[in-house]
């Protein structure tokens, strides 16, 4: 028995030496990795490292902030669908509902792409940093006009635009 969990405790450690660095973006034996120490600089500490360890992607600042614009995007998409959702079932406050639409609407077609194109290689990151600050701010605004139906996807936004805000700022702080 003790031959059998032996071997099985060889072959995990050496699945787990084997794996090629390159498959590793965040693994560092001292100190640690480019995701916590960004993370840490943002509100939404939580929010940040699990947006940034379950999406593949750069290792460096500008490449966090670029996946966190479009973790930001589909967080808009979901509340824009519950939005929907709620406005055929007749849910009231109907005139919050549309303006929070609006508002989600415009953070979509306008805000993300904005933030896309200020990080791009050689952007600074500033449009980034306003853009998706106002986008938190609307999102409050939002929660205000509906009291409560969105609740769950306004604090999912304003979460996510505070966290790429602060990831897009250190790019022109650092």
């Amino acid at each position: 028995m003790s031959t059998f969990n032996s071997s099985i405790l060889f072959f995990f450690l050496f699945a787990l030496i084997s794996i090629p660095s390159s498959h590793c973006r965040t693994f560092q034996i001292n100190g640690e990795s480019l995701i916590e120490k960004t993370c840490k600089k943002t509100p939404h500490y939580n929010v940040c490292i699990q947006s940034l360890y379950s999406t593949p992607g750069s290792v460096d600042v500008r490449g966090l902030a670029q996946i966190m614009v479009h973790v930001l995007n589909a967080k808009v998409n979901d509340a824009l669908n519950k939005i929907h959702e709620l406005q055929k079932a007749g849910t009231e406050p109907k005139q919050g509902l549309e303006s929070c639409a609006r508002k989600y609407n415009t953070m979509l077609v306008a805000d993300v792409p904005k933030a896309i194109q200020s990080l791009k290689k050689g952007g600074d990151g500033m449009v980034a940093t306003k853009v998706t600050n106002d986008d938190a701010k609307e999102a409050t605004i939002c929660e205000s006009e509906t009291h409560g139906p969105l609740t769950t996807e306004n604090k999912a936004v304003f979460e996510v635009a505070g966290v790429t805000a602060a990831i897009a700022t250190q790019l022109y702080t650092n």
